[in-house]
């Protein structure tokens, strides 16, 4: 009766790099999984926000709609409204100092991006490893393969065996490690980019509320909706 052949027959089988590229498939693949498992929850978390960025406007005072947004130490647009008050306050404060050489636009465009710039790298913290590890996973499962292979032929060639049944098992077996190269590859790739278009949705909510921000703390009051656009233009877009 021959051997049945499978992932355990390549564990006890294989030498140190099979069982090493094994090994390292599976850390990839929990790697991955658990920065899509972690991402997804923030994304779905940040767009909870997001929807709640609108019913900001809808309050009667800033101290109201700042309570709307929620206080928590991850809340996005909490930090966007928070910057654009402190912004505000400080320019009013350093005015009688610096001569009115202050202009109240500039100073909240730049607080706000600021605060966009450091929430767009919290959002893709993790995304460059599921972007390697879609990358380079299947060439590490091919190298398995290969690397299978050859000690197959090798062991053929020294037995003389040449024949179909020799050759199909050991032959078979190290494809296997093609298809978990793939089932750890596949996974990372389309987590990624599930993740890149929620955070796109993110950010570009973000813009838009950081605009709304930006007219009220210059004008006291928020740009209408038909006349709002996606973004400022880059001079002044916060």
């Amino acid at each position: 009766m021959p051997p049945v052949f499978g992932l355990s027959h390549i564990w006890l089988n294989g030498d140190w790099i099979t069982r090493g590229i094994m090994v390292m498939l599976l850390a990839m693949s929990l790697a991955s999984w658990i920065v899509i498992v972690l991402k997804a929850l923030d994304v779905w978390r940040y767009k909870q926000q997001a929807h709640k960025s609108e019913d900001f406007w809808h309050s009667h005072s800033l101290a109201e709609g700042l309570a709307v947004l929620g206080q928590g130490s991850g809340n996005l647009f909490h930090a966007l409204a928070t910057t654009g008050q402190e912004a505000t306050d400080h320019h009013q404060a350093a005015q009688a100092q610096l001569h009115d050489r202050l202009d109240i636009s500039d100073w909240v465009t730049r607080s706000l991006r600021n605060t966009i710039d450091d929430s767009t790298g919290k959002l893709q913290n993790g995304l460059a490893i599921l972007a390697s590890i879609g990358s380079t996973a299947p060439f590490v499962g091919l190298f398995g393969t290969v690397w299978g292979i050859y000690h197959a032929l090798i062991s053929i060639g020294s037995t003389g065996n040449a024949g179909i049944d020799a050759v199909a098992g050991p032959i078979g077996e190290t494809l296997i490690m093609t298809a978990l190269g793939l089932a750890v590859a596949i996974p990372a790739v389309l987590g990624y980019n599930a993740l890149v278009r929620g955070n796109k949705f993110i950010i570009a909510r973000m813009n838009r509320f950081a605009h709304d921000l930006h007219a009220y703390f210059v004008t006291g009051a928020r740009v209408s909706p038909s006349a709002q656009a996606s973004s400022l233009p880059a001079s002044t877009a916060p």
